[in-house]
């Protein structure tokens, strides 16, 4: 009886986790270039302690991953929105150090200088900050990321790639913070910048509603389970006392 307690307990753990992750994806639903969270459970089998070793499956608590879809393009007109075609990062350097983003939302600084929304520098490939001549005419930024004034290159974004599944902590907005230190992207064939528009979040809303409502009733049903565990197990306990 108290392997059936042990397997609900670690369903609900499971089934807990998975809500936060639903709650924080709905919560980023309309949030630019924001890249939906989901989670993956393994099984683990444990052994009962009696002569025939039988199995019982428990859920972890599960893996975050994130969601490699593209959210929509939408199209803004702006000339410092951009969007990424493919699977690739732009990066920003903030006081925690540098972060890879998909939110393209871009602006100059009195300067000159590429910023983010919150003021944080953009960068090129090499990793420096990208400057533009605020008198140099508007930029024009190809599918390659190469940014002209005036028909002359004076700048590049810089394209990131990363693997998330090796570990990664979420940053401000749609930022990302990856074990693995982010590299340039060499071969552009499948990766590429839409000027003047913006991806939306990848988040599919009605999705996660509807999981959201497999998760509570799967999570009232794991709750149901304990409580008709425990109420067999005191009775258990109540019949074998009172047979002495």
């Amino acid at each position: 009886m108290q392997s059936g307690l042990y397997v609900s307990l670690s369903s609900q753990m499971a089934l807990e986790r998975r809500l936060d992750t639903i709650a924080d994806n709905l919560a980023n639903v309309n949030t630019t270039g924001f890249r939906g969270t989901e989670v993956k459970f393994n099984q683990m089998l444990g052994e009962t302690d009696n002569k025939i070793n039988a199995k019982i499956a428990y859920v972890s608590q599960g893996n975050d991953y994130l969601s490699s879809d593209n959210g929509e393009m939408n199209h803004t007109g702006n000339m410092l929105d951009f969007a990424i075609k493919g699977d690739a990062w732009f990066q920003i350097d903030t006081p925690a150090g540098k972060v890879l983003t998909r939110d393209g939302r871009f602006s100059l600084t009195d300067t000159g200088e590429l910023v983010s929304t919150r003021g944080y520098p953009v960068l090129d490939a090499g990793g420096g900050a990208i400057q533009l001549d605020r008198t140099g005419g508007e930029p024009k930024v190809g599918s390659d990321g190469m940014i002209y004034q005036n028909d002359k290159q004076v700048a590049s974004l810089g394209l990131f790639e990363a693997d998330v599944s090796k570990g990664y902590l979420r940053y401000e907005n749609s930022g990302v913070m990856t074990t693995e230190t982010p590299r340039p992207v060499t071969d552009r064939f499948n990766v590429g910048v839409q000027q003047g528009y913006l991806e939306n979040s990848n988040v599919n809303a009605m999705r996660e509603i509807t999981q959201l409502i497999e998760v509570n009733r799967a999570f009232e049903s794991m709750t149901s389970l304990s409580k008709d565990t425990e109420d067999a197990f005191s009775e258990a306990v109540k019949t074998l006392g009172g047979s002495r």
